[in-house]
């Protein structure tokens, strides 16, 4: 059985896509990453990432965001291998 990889947005390579499958915040955080589409069982793809802990670019539904470097290492997505 394959066993896909777990692994925070910030752990994730550019271009590498996954599917979010939780999110360690608060309340707060969790209802405005759902604001901006990020929410579990939603497919996103990493577009870059700053040096030194900057933002993180990610794509989602066709759009593309700029979140925090904190807020990206909360969010665990399961890389898609095909």
């Amino acid at each position: 059985m394959l066993r896909k990889t777990q692994m925070t947005l910030t752990q994730m390579n550019t271009k590498e896509k996954g599917t979010v499958v939780e999110i360690n915040g608060g309340g707060g955080m969790a209802r405005r990453l759902e604001a901006m589409g990020i929410r579990p069982g939603q497919l996103i793809t990493k577009m870059s990432a700053m040096p030194m802990r900057g933002p993180v670019t990610i794509k989602v539904n066709g759009s593309r965001l700029a979140i925090g470097f904190g807020m990206a290492d909360k969010i665990w997505v399961e890389l898609d291998n095909s």
